[in-house]
């Protein structure tokens, strides 16, 4: 796995808009942020354009992750937001020049396609909060990105769930957005899961298709041969008036129940303010005792 180099105070990074539209006004605590860090904020050269509820045109988003990922001064290139649209952009991207010149990609949930993608090409990504969560998030969240970006120890510790399955493994660590995941499916995208610990979190999903999509990464040999599960914040999930009768949990639970490897529920990424980042595809350590959970990467 390629592991981009840790920043140096003063060192640029690109913010670019693979999905939703965005303002300035949006961007302006995140800028201020990043830029109090020591580091240099440059935009995407379209990444106020407005396409319905899209940052520009297809074409204008490809145009500004390429031109991200081509730039040797760019040494981070952050997402500002989700919504939809990654997978609209990603396969008229050349990542190439990123594999010569490894850069953190980062972001969550409509990012997962890039993080899954970027897996694949064996490139490590980072799940952490996006400009547009910055106003809202916790210290904890914040500090755990600027940890990640300077290369220093990322160790996010969380409370025990009485649901939990005990354990400790060493490994790489895939996944993010359930519903993305899902979407990808079969694509040159799909996510590769045997031997490493799957990261899954969503929101506002109805409980019966969060059933459908354990159902189908079970029948898709996904949930097979992990090494741990850690399943984030599953927020605002609905159900209909008929009830489907199961929590996320129990959900999850029924489809790995026949596998041996330890899962935690609850833990701090996501759709939440206190999104912690996590270093997707690269080794780590959790462990999951009845005292609490704990996830240690370097």
């Amino acid at each position: 796995m390629i592991i981009p180099k840790k920043l140096k105070i003063g060192d640029k990074i690109g913010i670019v808009s693979t999905a939703r539209k965005i303002t300035l006004e949006e961007l302006s605590p995140a800028i201020k942020l990043l830029e109090n860090w020591g580091f240099e904020v440059l935009f995407g050269a379209n990444l106020f354009e407005k396409d319905n509820q899209f940052s520009g045109t297809v074409e204008q988003r490809t145009a500004d992750l390429q031109s991200m990922i081509n730039n040797d001064e760019i040494k981070v290139i952050l997402c500002a937001r989700g919504g939809y649209g990654t997978v609209q952009i990603i396969d008229n991207i050349n990542f190439y020049s990123l594999k010569k010149n490894p850069k953190w990609i980062i972001g969550y949930s409509d990012v997962t396609v890039l993080h899954s993608h970027l897996n694949n090409l064996g490139l490590a990504s980072l799940h952490a909060t996006m400009p547009i969560n910055f106003a809202n998030n916790s210290n904890k969240s914040l500090q755990s990105l600027k940890n990640s970006l300077l290369g220093k120890s990322n160790r996010i510790e969380c409370t025990s769930h009485a649901l939990n399955l005990l354990g400790e493994v060493d490994a790489e660590i895939v996944g993010g957005n359930l519903s993305i995941l899902y979407s990808l499916l079969g694509s040159n995208s799909d996510i590769y899961t045997e031997e490493k610990i799957l990261f899954i979190e969503d929101l506002d999903e109805y409980l019966y298709h969060i059933d459908r999509m354990m159902m189908n990464l079970k029948r898709n040999g996904k949930l097979a041969k992990l090494k741990g599960l850690i399943v984030g914040r599953m927020n605002d999930m609905n159900d209909n008036e008929i009830p489907f009768g199961n929590s996320v949990e129990e959900i999850i639970l029924e489809h790995t129940k026949k596998y041996d490897y330890p899962i935690c529920f609850g833990f701090p990424a996501g759709h939440m303010n206190d999104n912690r980042c996590i270093k997707l595809g690269v080794k780590s350590v959790l462990k999951i005792t009845e005292n609490g959970v704990s996830l240690s990467q370097e």
